[in-house]
């Protein structure tokens, strides 16, 4: 009955009320487009790291983890990647050689990481092969084949199948170094890592370099696995001058923006609720002074108060249920459509690019994103009819029958 009566007198004033719900409707799907855009970037940067950078699991000698040097290579590799290739949730692994060194052109000269790699174990672990803009994939062919980023050819004045020179110290500290040519040229969505990094061919850096051995595994697992407990598991495996991280240990800034996305959006959808519940505050009050020879009437003939104070919570939750309900149904028209076409960056995408974000942004709100708005609002707004139920009740019966409004 209480219930009833509470949405007839909602729509008394049907301009105010349609106006409040509006309000919030803009209100909700604003905040949760919003919401849905920084998951959006967080999931591409953590998506992109891992798919460019640091896989799910990497493992490094702990020297080299401190002080990247060519000599700490793992120790006992071949064991580790036995019992990797054995291991029930490993689903793909890449061993490389690595060297920070310089790369020259005619034109200029740049400071890079020289990763030397397996083709086929890279390209199954990394979309590196995917994204080659022109020129080809490495193959087994020919004399020293390098793979450049756009940016980089672009510094250097590189096209396919100019000569670079690449230069490192070697286990002697001496400055080892031989002529590579351009056989393609990639571009990832990380400007950062495009920027620091050249590809060649395992055998040919290591034959440079004049010696053996592997400084960084790329695991990948399945979806579903407990990638601390596959971590612990072939730390087991392997000698203890080796350490095996999970990407969360090794991008510890990212893992943290990951934990507090909850947070953030958090604070968003609180700053929007304090604002909300001033608003209805507002609203309920006109809403109940002009009732008020109406709530003296009922207090006179025997009505409890706190029936009449149900009444009015009542009407401030219908109207918070009711705007977030038409809130969420807009946002997820909103977030669907983008989740198809996608939200283009423009002009941002090369600043954004630096932190590994994708040009184009796919926004993501979860069902407990929406769950927890729903609640939120509906919860605020019965708490923001406590005041005007308070201002209506502290009155005597005599003088709210008495009132002029």
């Amino acid at each position: 009955m209480l219930i009833k009566l509470g949405w007839r007198n909602l729509w008394r004033n049907k301009l105010r009320t349609g106006i409040m719900l509006a309000a919030m409707v803009f209100g909700l799907v604003s905040v949760i487009g919003v919401m849905g855009f920084i998951n959006g970037m967080i999931d591409s940067m953590v998506n992109n790291a891992i798919a460019w950078q640091t896989s799910h699991i990497q493992v490094h000698n702990k020297r080299y983890i401190d002080n990247p040097q060519i000599k700490d290579t793992l120790v006992n590799s071949e064991e580790l990647l036995k019992a990797i290739q054995t291991h029930p949730e490993v689903t793909d692994y890449a061993a490389r050689f690595l060297a920070d060194g310089m790369v020259a052109s005619a034109r200029s000269t740049r400071g890079v990481r020289i990763n030397g790699i397996e083709l086929a174990q890279e390209a199954r672990v990394t979309p590196l092969a995917t994204h080659i803009i022109d020129g080809q994939w490495l193959d087994e062919s020919g004399r020293n084949p390098a793979l450049v980023s756009q940016k980089t050819a672009q510094r250097l004045r590189l096209k396919v199948g100019s000569k670079v020179v690449l230069t490192f110290s070697d286990l002697q500290g001496e400055v080892a170094g031989a002529a590579f040519r351009v056989k393609g040229i990639f571009k990832t969505p990380s400007s950062a890592f495009d920027d620091g990094n050249l590809f060649v061919r395992k055998a040919d850096l290591q034959a440079l370099a004049g010696m053996r051995g592997i400084h960084e595994i790329a695991i990948l697992t399945a979806k579903d696995a407990d990638l601390a407990k596959v971590s612990a598991e072939l730390q087991q495996a392997t000698q203890a001058e080796n350490q095996v991280r999970t990407w969360r240990e090794v991008q510890p800034l990212l893992a943290s923006l990951l934990s507090q996305m909850g947070v953030s959006n958090g604070i968003m959808l609180g700053v929007f609720v304090l604002a909300l519940a001033f608003g209805i505050v507002n609203i309920m009050l006109m809403s109940v002074f002009e009732r008020t020879r109406e709530f003296g009437v009922l207090m006179a003939v025997g009505m409890q108060k706190h029936k009449i104070r149900n009444l009015i919570i009542f009407e401030t939750a219908l109207l918070g249920f009711t705007g977030s309900a038409l809130g969420i149904i807009g946002a997820i028209l909103l977030i669907s459509l983008l989740q198809h076409t996608g939200l283009p960056l423009g002009a941002l995408a090369e600043g954004l690019g630096g932190f590994g974000i994708d040009t184009t942004v796919y926004p993501r709100v979860g069902v407990g994103n929406y769950l927890a708005t729903l609640v939120t609002v509906v919860g605020a707004s019965m708490l923001a009819a406590l005041y005007p139920a308070r201002q209506i009740l502290k009155r005597r019966p005599v003088d709210a029958m008495a009132d002029k409004h």
